[in-house]
């Protein structure tokens, strides 16, 4: 009876020391690094990204400050390194007293342009938009809907470039100019109606006043192509728009092939939703992803960069997890980096994009799974020796994860769940091992 007690006694303790072998293991995964390099043997899905395939370039990514009033540089800070942004996009306050500027100015306009100047300190372009021409140019002579008069499109194009101008005059050049915030949609707070057609005119009729500054158009609500149609199909209007901008609400991601063929830039320049949760901030990542896959846009810009039901600070000023999943992209995906081919849905719910620019390889791979998922990415036509990552999970904001060796063109790495990770690395010379490209 003894030996046989002493006998269980060895079986109970080999049971258990298997038991926390099992958890000292489970626990090493999950804590020793954010990012796992998976171990060589089987893997949950391929990438492969050819670096000679390339596609669109990418402008950046950004928000707006419109109504956000006067930003902090710590807040700048985050927003414009922290996060990354690449793109801050202003409100065009209606002003009576435009003719008087740069002497005299509207409040709204100077708001903005302190906005401005720290977003441009901080390496951004600055796009504008106006939401509603001032009340005297308008059919009802109301900042609510309406129309533009057609004896005062040439003020208005008069009205637009002063505003320009008083940026330019005040070191802070805009990057590009709209006509028109959502022509197509009654609302009650500042807006202005104006039909495809309407805009052809303008354009075609007043768009020289611009100059060299980049005209964006039509910004409709639902991104509805037939706004900008009459203008692209009619070549003294066409050669004035620069960028087709859409905002996303109710309409579908889409390309839009005449744009390309014009040798448009198509933007999406607003979107909101009014979910904070990280569930929403990987619905925004998806959003992103689609937007330069399918619609192969140019630029992505979120609505506020302040808010508590959307911005990427809240209005105490805490960063929102949305705002980091954004700066998963816009960080390391800098204006002028081009995206190229990358296996898109290398699995169900894994989302994967590729860019180069400035002698790197930057990959953007959403997991909006509940599970890790190990993914093999192989390059082709271009390698690093190793790349780096940054990943936002719930619990991490853009932490940076462990240095992963390239061998043979191929690296492994496992995505934690629910989370976006970005991998960069410096592209080697060609032929030459170690040295990277110029």
């Amino acid at each position: 009876m003894k030996t046989a007690s002493i006998v269980q006694a060895k079986r109970k303790l080999r049971s258990l020391g298997r038991t926390v072998l099992v958890l000292l293991l489970f626990v090493s995964v999950l804590f020793s690094g954010r990012l796992q390099a998976t171990a060589a043997g089987k893997v949950d899905a391929s990438v492969k990204v050819d670096l000679a395939a390339t596609k669109q370039i990418i402008r950046g990514f950004g928000a707006a400050s419109a109504w956000c009033g006067s930003i902090s540089d710590t807040n700048m800070d985050i927003l414009f390194k922290d996060m990354g942004l690449s793109i801050l996009r202003v409100r065009i306050a209606p002003s009576e007293i435009w003719k008087a500027a740069p002497v005299l100015v509207d409040s709204g306009w100077t708001v903005e342009l302190y906005n401005a100047k720290k977003a441009s300190a901080r390496g951004a372009i600055v796009i504008a938009t106006p939401w509603t021409p001032p009340a005297s140019m308008k059919t009802n002579n109301s900042l609510v809907g309406g129309e533009l008069k057609p004896e005062e499109y040439a003020n208005y194009a008069q009205y637009l470039k002063a505003f320009a101008d008083y940026f330019t005059h005040n070191r802070v050049p805009l990057y590009a100019i709209s006509i028109q915030n959502e022509p197509n949609i009654e609302v009650d707070y500042e807006s202005c109606h104006w039909t495809g057609e309407q805009m052809r005119d303008f354009l075609k009729n007043h768009g020289e006043v611009f100059g060299g500054l980049r005209i964006i158009m039509p910004e409709a609500y639902n991104f509805d192509f037939r706004l900008s149609e009459p203008a692209l199909k009619d070549p003294e209007a066409s050669k004035y728009v620069t960028i087709i901008g859409g905002h996303l609400y109710g309409a579908m991601i889409r390309d839009y092939p005449r744009a390309r063929r014009e040798g448009k830039e198509v933007w999406m320049t607003e979107h909101l939703v009014n979910d904070q949760s990280l569930r929403a901030a990987l619905d925004t990542a998806k959003e992103i992803h689609d937007c330069l896959t399918i619609g192969n846009m140019n630029a992505y810009i979120w609505w506020w960069v302040i808010s508590d039901a959307n911005g990427f600070l809240n209005k105490q000023y805490l960063p929102q997890k949305r705002g980091y999943v954004v700066g998963q992209f816009a960080r390391f995906v800098r204006p002028g980096y081009y995206r190229v081919e990358a296996t898109s849905r290398p699995a169900a719910n894994v989302h994967v994009t590729a860019y180069k620019g400035d002698g790197k390889v930057v990959i953007v791979a959403i997991n909006r799974r509940r599970s890790p998922v190990d993914l093999e990415f192989t390059l082709e036509n271009g390698k690093p020796a190793e790349v780096f990552s940054w990943v936002t999970t719930a619990e991490d904001n853009i932490a940076p994860g462990p240095a992963l060796a390239v061998s043979g063109g191929s690296f492994r790495a496992g995505l934690p769940a629910q989370s976006v990770t970005t991998f960069v690395g410096e592209l080697l010379a060609p032929g030459v091992m170690g040295t990277p490209a110029e």
